[in-house]
């Protein structure tokens, strides 16, 4: 019978509390930055042109566009699908060619009007993150464009 209360005060003393120790407070976690995406081999979808918002009406597709690393530019306006060149010798630097598209009509060629021409237009661009701002020779922002990833 004394077993039963000489174990009983070390189980007791196993069973307290004591507060943690302190420890240095951890640094919080470094934030990710996005690293920018490639100029070259990313499909660039149209989000804005000259600072308003890109509408997709229906039965249109988003208008977007791709850079090969052949020199290629290729795309969608949101009803044709367009080709030509672009020359980017230094970094920073955007220009194309005249881009050769299919005539089709629809109920975005407003929107694809607007998107080639701003290409016309471009002379600069700077990406930052997944953002791809394509500028003029006064270096404003003809048109914003976002990678998207295609897996």
């Amino acid at each position: 019978m004394r077993l039963p209360f000489l174990i009983l005060p070390f189980l007791a003393a196993a069973c307290s509390t004591r507060p943690a120790p302190e420890t240095p407070a951890s640094p919080p976690p470094a934030s990710r930055a996005v690293p920018d995406a490639q100029l070259r081999e990313t499909r660039w979808v149209l989000r804005q042109l000259a600072g308003q918002p890109v509408a997709v009406p229906a039965d249109t597709r988003e208008a977007y566009l791709t850079l090969r690393a052949d020199g290629t530019a290729e795309g969608n306006g949101s009803c044709n699908r367009f080709r030509g060149s672009f020359f980017s010798e230094k970094p920073g630097e955007l220009t194309f060619t005249p881009l050769m598209s299919t005539r089709m009509s629809c109920p975005a060629i407003a929107t694809e009007n607007a998107f080639t021409g701003a290409m016309a237009q471009a002379r600069s661009y700077r990406i930052s993150g997944d953002t791809l701002r394509v500028l003029d020779a006064n270096g404003a922002a003809v048109a914003r464009l976002e990678a998207v990833y295609l897996h």
